[in-house]
């Protein structure tokens, strides 16, 4: 079971490595001094990177959890 508390640990600092970036796009894009329109779009470009980073952190605690539980 420690493969899989430490896989699922890995695979979630993967995902806060993705949140961490999608945050500093958006911060970059704000900074940026964009419009209304085009400031929408690069958030709207990143979102897919958000949601896939928190799925991934998801995932991860939740095997780490299902390790804790069967080991």
């Amino acid at each position: 079971m420690d493969a899989l508390i430490w896989s699922g640990a890995a695979i979630s600092c993967l995902g806060l490595v993705g949140l961490v970036l999608s945050i500093i796009k958006v911060n970059r894009a704000r900074k940026a001094g964009l419009n209304d329109e085009e400031l929408r779009a690069a958030v709207q470009k990143v979102l897919p990177l958000n949601l896939g980073s928190l799925f991934l952190s998801v995932i991860g605690l939740m095997m780490v959890i299902v390790g804790i539980f069967l080991g």
